[in-house]
């Protein structure tokens, strides 16, 4: 079975999203990891300046109380400064759904914050004799213990928190490893697959070599460049003249084709020489000969690996293109008209003459058999002969014509 470049490309462009995406996600818990150290580092910021609060100097107390009040704040804004952080640690509020804990021992520590502050005022201000210091003194030591101990308290918390996720992680990153690793074996063989048949299309003489081809579109292309082969082993399935399929090529390559088309729409088209018939000759052998090679040549520019282009006729041709839309098919087939009109021949009596086609164009249905499209192209080609020359007309035209 061949595989589609097109389809494997696609399914890249989804694996390479899909690798951008685990490594954002990976990106984002890496500074989740930076938020959690900051907690801690804001926590042990919190418990020296707890810690130098119960040993301000009170020979100077203006100086003591100065310093009270900015580290007292200090702590307000510390906490502050936890709830701001928290905010963009989505793993545990989402995921681990910490969020009601954390926030929660967030507004024990600011009591406890506002507690050891009165205690600490209490100890530096108001004791003005030995009774009232020793009290204020017992009260600063359980308020200090106090906060200190819910400090740690959070600390381990943290450890806990970021042991979960650290363990969550590390199964997830072990077995997005694997599947990357996989999917990348894969890809790099399907890659490998796609370069050996370019390396096989680029090979001149390819009878030496021992290929089987893996894509769909490098057989299509490699049917294409053998079709000077297919000349000599099946000479009777070409037109002598212009060296394209006769009526019998055509209908063998379109057999040989039609599975490759994917889900492009195929157009049939046959176009036919405007005032070019083999009863009224308007132009010797030799001459004629030219004419019909040079718009074969020209319509075989336009020609794409699954297309099928034929001379079914004398003066007529058959082009069978695959596209993606209908517009697109169209205008490829006026393309061709438009270069064939583009051509100039000179003639030794009459001088410089322009060459010029009509025809009709439809889309075939997947219900259609060929026989039948190319029984109402022709139809529509007698319509556009009908209505003039060096036009190409298609079913919407017909239509019209009923109105």
């Amino acid at each position: 079975m061949k595989h589609s470049i097109k389809k494997i490309f696609l399914n890249l462009n989804t694996y390479l999203f899909f690798v951008l995406l685990v490594s954002f996600i990976a990106m984002m818990l890496t500074l989740e990891q930076q938020l959690s150290f900051e907690k801690v580092n804001n926590l042990n910021k919190q418990k020296m300046i707890i810690s130098s609060l119960t040993t301000l100097k009170k020979d100077d107390i203006e100086l003591a109380l100065i310093q009270f009040n900015g580290k007292s704040t200090q702590l307000h804004q510390e906490i502050d400064k936890l709830r701001n952080i928290y905010k963009y640690d989505y793993s545990d509020k989402y995921i681990f759904s910490n969020s009601k804990e954390y926030l929660t021992d967030l507004d024990k520590l600011s009591r406890l914050t506002t507690a050891f502050n009165n205690a600490a005022h209490s100890f530096y201000v108001d004791t003005k004799d030995q009774e009232t210091r020793t009290l204020a003194q017992k009260e600063l030591a359980t308020a200090f213990a106090n906060i200190t101990q819910h400090i740690n308290n959070m600390l381990i918390k943290n450890i806990e928190y970021s042991q979960k996720k650290f363990n969550i992680i590390k199964v997830a990153t072990i077995i997005l490893f694997i599947l990357i690793l996989l999917a990348t074996l894969w890809y790099r063989k399907k890659l490998f697959s796609i370069y050996k048949d370019i390396e096989y299309l680029y090979q001149v003489d390819k009878s030496k070599i021992e290929h089987d081809i893996y894509t769909l579109e490098v057989d299509a292309i490699s049917m294409r460049m053998n079709r000077k082969n297919v000349t000599t082993d099946n000479p009777s399935m070409i037109d002598p003249v212009t060296g394209i399929n006769n009526n019998k090529g055509m209908l063998n390559s379109y057999s040989n084709k039609k599975n490759l088309k994917d889900s492009n729409f195929t157009s049939v088209t046959v176009i036919e020489i405007d005032n070019f018939s083999k009863s009224k000759r308007a132009f010797s052998q030799e001459m004629t000969q030219n004419i019909l090679k040079k718009i074969a040549y020209t319509i075989s520019l336009h020609e794409q690996a699954i297309d099928v282009i034929a001379r079914t006729d004398y003066n007529q041709f058959t082009l069978i293109l695959s596209r993606v839309s209908k517009e697109q098919s169209f205008k490829d087939v006026e393309l061709i008209r438009q270069s064939i009109e583009e051509l100039k021949f000179k003639t030794t009596d009459r001088g410089p003459i322009v060459i010029t086609v009509s025809g009709g164009f439809i889309i075939k249905p997947n219900n259609t058999n060929l026989d039948e499209a190319n029984r109402q192209a022709k139809e529509i080609l007698q319509y556009a002969k009908s209505t003039g020359t060096n036009r190409i007309l298609q079913t919407r035209d017909m239509a019209e014509r009923h109105m």
